[in-house]
């Protein structure tokens, strides 16, 4: 193979990279395991990750205005599972999970999983009600369009960066999980599985 074969054979496979990755998440940043990444998080599938329990670290309790105009405090779900998504209405996986998502809250609120939608990096709200609205989000969105509230989950369990993720708090309000990139019916239920069973 000539030189200039072998050139384009890497570029190739670097762009092929790059396509995927940018198909996963809006972001930068990626999957990580316990190896090395500080988190403690354990491999459950190739995105998604779930903490040991005795290692699972406060959530932080977040109050802010929500898309619709009304104040949400976290403080008000204690004793519930909370699934926050974090998510922008100009997202491409944000719009190819949220079916996903709306499947799963809607089938397990009444066994005290509450979701909610962190919504940054929308300046303006009009975009993101319309996200809203086309995909029948039936869970409150907290308006973050600077990244305020994401800052304040403990370092290395949210990547700011990437959009969009979801986390998981435990219904003793610690960070048990988290999905990295688009979330799928499969992934989100293979982490509250074993936090429902808890």
């Amino acid at each position: 193979m000539s030189a200039s074969s072998r050139s384009r054979s890497v570029l190739l496979a670097a762009g092929t990279a790059v396509a995927a990755i940018t198909l996963t998440s809006c972001g930068t940043g990626g999957t990580s395991s316990s190896s090395g990444s500080g988190t403690n998080l354990v491999n459950a599938d190739v995105g998604a990750t779930l903490e040991k329990e005795g290692d699972r670290r406060e959530a932080p309790r977040l109050v802010g205005e929500t898309l619709d105009g009304k104040k949400l405090d976290t403080a008000d779900f204690r004793g519930k599972i909370l699934v926050f998504n974090v998510w922008g209405s100009w997202c491409g996986p944000c719009r190819a999970e949220a079916d996903h998502l709306v499947k799963v809250s809607s089938e397990l609120t009444e066994d005290g999983v509450q979701f909610i939608g962190i919504n940054t990096r929308d300046p303006q709200i009009s975009p993101a009600l319309a996200f809203e609205k086309n995909y029948e989000i039936p869970y409150p969105s907290l308006h973050d369009p600077a990244g305020k509230l994401l800052l304040r989950f403990p370092k290395g369990t949210l990547n700011a960066q990437t959009i969009p993720t979801t986390l998981f708090v435990d219904r003793n309000g610690r960070i048990a999980g988290r999905i990295i990139g688009g979330a799928s019916e499969e992934r989100l239920r293979e982490i509250l599985k074993p936090l429902l069973a808890e």
